[in-house]
């Protein structure tokens, strides 16, 4: 909601506003907007904010200021408020009836009637009296006094996070989580907020933790610090534990103590709660690995479910694979190299099988090759990938039907999924294509859903950027040399004619792109050299505004895409795609909108999902479509792939602008061009396989603006993007142990 200042827009207090009725509210954040009625006030005044579960006839103190919203006009957004009793005995009917469940107007009259306006003292202190009145039973008194203690305890514990600075927003989930608790844990500990929900990080808790007077050393601060940066340090890089004396220096320095004594003990106090896994990883030469519990969990789950299914012997004779060869062929209209042929006997013939290799190698040949082949030999396939994107060029490129990983595993309300330990997948054979983007936790989720009798055949191309979430499984699978892979290197002829492939090995070698002898529309690939930023932005609106579609026929708002390495600065994501929404779906008339802070989401606008969300089955980097917006009722209708979801304004943290998006969210994406800035201003994101997974996104055109020296930062930056992870250490380990290997 955009609101824009108005001459009295200044903290202002309103007494005794009496709520009318609720136009809106939601019920996981608490925002609410309603209509009060206010003394001195003309008519009725909308209110705007986080107020809980409102009801018509309560009275509030309101503290905050009047705006002016665009459509609706003048509002008072309340930043604090407090409830005081209905005064009269209307007011009373009006809140007893929309507050109490079972409670309607004719029982609410007659409460009154009875009682007066002191019947909201007899429910604090003795309902049992209303067992007088005609209709009251004892179970309805039961149900009438629940509701009433709930109502009020979430109204007490909104005024406390007030109190202490918490956004409201999170006092449905801390009601949900603790229920008439939720006071008096917070006051024990309000670094459990930062543990136990998200979007609630340490600052926040540490916020509320030094009004409720805790020491700035103490242990519960301390043991937070290193647990959050922990997470956010993994999370971010994609890592699975953290050096001990990088955590301690990267928590002092946050700190801002020098005491690395009592940080260390408060380590040791976060490994007895079982919170954390402190590992001697002598062998990558780190002494002390610090692994937050459930990533230490992951990978040796990954270790030990992978050698029992790979030491599981379910044998398919070589002999019948040979013999089922020329039948493949023959369907797939063309003879297989050797490199291929090899490629599908081992897959065929291993439980765990890799495929690996870069644009033109024919990944994809061999992988519809080796389906053919286990379906002649009677075996029950599945396909899956990560993203609902990949599962369709999957589908599209096999003939054979994929879902994402999730769909296929069935996802659960509760986290979890249906096919589990306990409920195998019924499969022969599973094959997992871009698999570069399984992280660690969805890997285990793959392998306790797999019966030992099960072939896993993992494709995906290993120098591409790893997964966005923690792990770097497919790179540490073929770095442990205990799974057996094929890694493709050969460019077929049709292959060698692209500019796009070529320029693909070439960056992956280490070698600046050539450019493409001929000009547009012959050409597949352009390098565009120019050092100043602006410039650049101004080159990658020209040419996905104008000058590829004239030159290529392509639609800018379906078939171009702009990826860029980072969120800030001239051609970042932020800064592209308003001036891309601005060129190419501007504000008219017809057209609706919501307004947020920070971005404006319009009819027509490409759309990108940012995290996971199993309940509206759309998952992180899913592009979608916004097909309506309803500015009245607060929501979006976005298309994802043919499933249309709805959003409220308060969800609209999980979406953004997509016109330009980040090179890791375009995994397991393909575009008919790719559009894609390298300047300086992005010189710490800058790596070989950015620049290589950026590149390979295209499938027609791909378009590269920015500086030469840029460019070459990105060549020689191998090893920034290594990850902290110890499984391919532990397969060698288990597989020597047992002597497999």
């Amino acid at each position: 909601m955009r609101r824009s200042g108005m001459p009295d827009e200044k903290l202002t207090y309103l007494p005794g506003a009496e709520v009318v009725g609720v136009i809106y509210h939601n019920k996981e954040n608490g925002y609410a907007i309603a209509r009060v009625k206010v003394k001195d006030e003309p008519g009725q005044t909308t209110i705007v904010g986080t107020l809980g579960e409102l009801a018509a006839g309560s009275t509030l103190d309101l503290h905050g200021k009047w705006i002016s919203h665009p459509k609706f006009g003048r509002q008072f957004e309340v930043s604090t408020f407090e409830q005081a009793r209905p005064a009269t005995e209307n007011g009373v009917i009006r809140f007893l009836q929309s507050s109490i469940k079972g409670v309607g107007e004719k029982t609410a009259t007659i409460m009154v009637e009875e009682h007066g306006v002191e019947v909201l003292d007899i429910l604090d202190d003795d309902p049992e009296r209303l067992l007088s009145i005609r209709g009251i039973s004892k179970k309805k008194l039961a149900d009438i006094i629940e509701s009433w203690s709930r109502q009020r305890e979430i109204k007490n514990l909104l005024v406390f996070l007030q109190t202490h600075n918490v956004p409201t927003t999170f006092a449905g989930k801390i009601f949900h989580l603790h229920g008439a608790q939720a006071e008096r844990k917070l006051r024990e500990n309000p670094y459990d907020l930062a543990y136990e929900i998200r979007g609630v990080g340490f600052k926040t808790a540490d916020q509320m933790a030094m009004k409720l007077g805790f020491e700035r050393d103490c242990a519960q601060r301390l043991e937070a610090a290193l647990a959050y940066t922990l997470l956010t340090t993994c999370e971010r890089n994609g890592h699975l534990f953290l050096p001990k004396p990088k955590l301690l220096e990267d928590v002092a320095r946050m700190l801002d103590t020098t005491d690395f004594e009592k940080l260390e003990l408060a380590l040791y106090g976060l490994e007895e709660k079982k919170r954390i896994r402190i590992e001697d990883l002598s062998e990558q030469g780190i002494s002390e690995a610090v692994y937050l519990i459930y990533f230490y969990h992951f990978e040796n789950e990954t270790t030990k479910r992978l050698y029992q299914l790979i030491s599981h012997p379910t044998p398919v004779s070589r002999k019948k694979i040979d013999k089922t060869l020329p039948l493949v062929e023959e369907k797939l209209g063309f003879n297989l190299s050797d490199e291929q042929r090899e490629a599908v006997f081992e897959a065929c013939s291993n439980k765990v099988f890799i495929i690996t290799g870069g644009p033109g190698t024919g990944k994809t040949t061999i992988t519809k090759a080796i389906m053919l082949t286990l379906k002649e030999l009677g075996l029950k396939i599945k396909q899956a990938a990560p993203t609902g994107r990949a599962a369709k060029r999957m589908t599209e490129a096999t003939g054979y039907p994929a879902k994402t990983v999730h769909r296929l595993l069935q996802f659960q309300p509760d986290g979890g999924f249906h096919y589990c330990e306990d409920q195998k997948l019924k499969a022969d054979v599973l094959v997992v294509d871009e698999a570069s983007m399984v992280d660690a936790q969805l890997f285990v989720a793959i392998l306790r859903a797999l019966p030992h009798t099960c072939r896993l055949i993992l494709v995906g191309d290993v120098n591409q950027l790893p997964s966005v979430g923690p792990g770097n499984v497919l790179g540490d699978l073929i770095e442990s040399r205990r799974v057996p892979c094929a890694v493709l290197t050969h460019i077929f002829r049709q292959a060698q004619e692209s500019f796009i492939v070529v320029n693909a090995h070439r960056i992956n070698e280490g070698q600046f792109p050539r450019q493409h002898p001929c000009q547009a529309p012959e050409a597949d690939f352009f390098w565009i050299p120019q050092d100043d930023p602006l410039k650049v932005q101004k080159l990658i609106l020209d040419s996905v505004c104008d000058r590829i579609p004239q030159r290529y026929g392509l639609d800018p708002m379906r078939d171009i895409q702009v990826l860029t390495p980072m969120h800030k600065g001239d051609v970042g994501t932020q800064a592209l795609n308003v001036a891309l929404q601005d060129r190419l779906n501007p504000s008219r008339p017809g057209v609706r909108e919501l307004k947020r802070k920070f971005a404006t989401y319009r009819e027509g606008d490409r759309v990108i999902q940012l995290k996971n969300n199993y309940d509206k089955e759309v998952f992180n980097g899913d592009l979608g479509w916004i097909v309506e917006a309803d500015p009245d009722e607060h929501e979006l209708m976005i298309e994802f792939d043919g499933n249309f979801v709805h959003f409220e304004t308060s969800e609209l943290d999980e979406l953004g602008l997509a016109y330009a998006v980040s090179v890791h969210k375009s995994q397991g994406s393909e575009y008919p061009a790719v559009v894609m800035p390298v300047v300086t201003q992005h010189f710490l994101l800058l790596q070989r396989n950015l620049l290589y997974t950026g590149l390979t996104r295209a499938r027609e055109l791909a378009v590269l603006i920015g500086s030469e020296r840029a460019f070459n930062i990105g060549l020689n930056n191998v090893t920034a993007g290594k990850r902290n992870t110890h499984l391919s250490h532990r397969l060698r380990a288990i597989f020597a142990e047992n002597s497999l290997y």
